[in-house]
């Protein structure tokens, strides 16, 4: 596990966050943030000293549940497309451990970290140990989920999601960009949902942007989809029962930094998301983290509190954070 310092210097705590005064919140991603204990946004795609675990997290929740993978048969271009793009952006932000050369007919990848060199041929899956989706998806630490766009929307028509929080990516496959976000309470009365919509279908081949998004989560506990409520859910009632001390340590902020990348060659998007995670009791040490966290929660409407899962034990987040200080 990372150290509580690690976590706080490399925890992405979202500055710009309005509560629920829903935005697209994006902007151009690479730009580095300064956070008053460190930093973070320098990379597309960033591994940690948990990034061995939680792959193996994910290859297990994919042997137990293969439906949080999958790839309709025209995105299979993109598919290639996005290993492409993301080894890319690995060899670039790791050279010393990472890289993509071109080798022959073809190419040849290198993954220190997890003891891979592996020759390909593009568009020949018989070159890979696995499809090629699912084999950059076992070297990232992101959920992967690639929209095509047609007909004047975009659809999410492949990707490998098993970090979600309280959704499900077996269930909204095939839908369409607003159909899978309908759920969510204001966006399509304040019209930021079709904004959001409209943005993406404007990205140019290769622009990439990034936004944050938050939640709480009780425990440090990558998989909340909607699959295994039955696992995590009792955590909810649960966690008005411990003590102050044991609230602290189990309920997490969760961040996600999810990047947009439109796809050069096949023209889909590629949206990453990454899942970060610190508890309240190591996000108190963070003054500013704190009151900002304390001061958004409180004023969070209940239909929103409802919607993330919080509002049973928001309140008490609240004061927590507030006397924590």
């Amino acid at each position: 596990m990372i150290s509580a310092p690690d976590l706080i210097e490399t925890f992405p705590f979202p500055f710009a966050l309005d509560s629920y005064r829903y935005s697209t919140n994006v902007e151009p991603a690479g730009s580095t943030v300064h956070t008053p204990v460190g930093r973070w946004g320098e990379r597309v795609v960033d591994i940690d000293t948990e990034y061995e675990r939680e792959l193996a997290e994910r290859a297990a929740i994919l042997a137990a549940d293969p439906t949080r993978y999958a790839v309709l048969p025209h995105m299979r271009p993109a598919c290639w497309d996005t290993m492409l793009t993301l080894m890319r952006e690995l060899a670039s932000a790791y050279p010393q451990t990472m890289s993509l050369q071109r080798h022959g007919a073809g190419w040849r990848w290198r993954n220190e970290r997890l003891g891979i060199a592996q020759d390909f041929v593009l568009g020949d899956e018989t070159t890979l140990p696995a499809e090629p989706l699912a084999y950059i998806a076992s070297q990232v630490q992101d959920d992967i989920v690639l929209l095509d766009q047609r007909d004047g929307d975009l659809f999410g028509d492949a990707g490998v999601v098993t970090f979600a929080a309280d959704w499900s990516f077996g269930f909204d496959v095939g839908m369409t960009f607003l159909e899978i976000h309908g759920p969510v309470p204001r966006l399509r009365e304040t019209g930021v949902i079709t904004r959001a919509r409209e943005f993406l279908m404007r990205l140019q081949p290769g622009e990439t942007y990034r936004r944050t998004n938050w939640t709480l989560t009780i425990g440090r506990r990558l998989d909340v989809s909607t699959d295994i409520y039955h696992e995590w859910g009792p955590d909810r009632p649960m966690i008005l029962t411990v003590d102050d001390a044991e609230f602290g340590r189990l309920v997490h902020l969760r961040v996600e930094v999810q990047h947009l990348i439109r796809l050069a060659e096949s023209g889909a998007i590629c949206f990453l998301i990454r899942t970060y995670m610190l508890p309240l009791a190591d996000l108190a040490a963070v003054d500013a983290w704190r009151t900002r966290a304390a001061a958004v929660l409180a004023e969070l409407p209940d239909d929103m509190a409802d919607y993330k899962g919080i509002i049973g034990y928001r309140d008490r987040a609240v004061e927590w954070l507030r006397q924590a200080g």
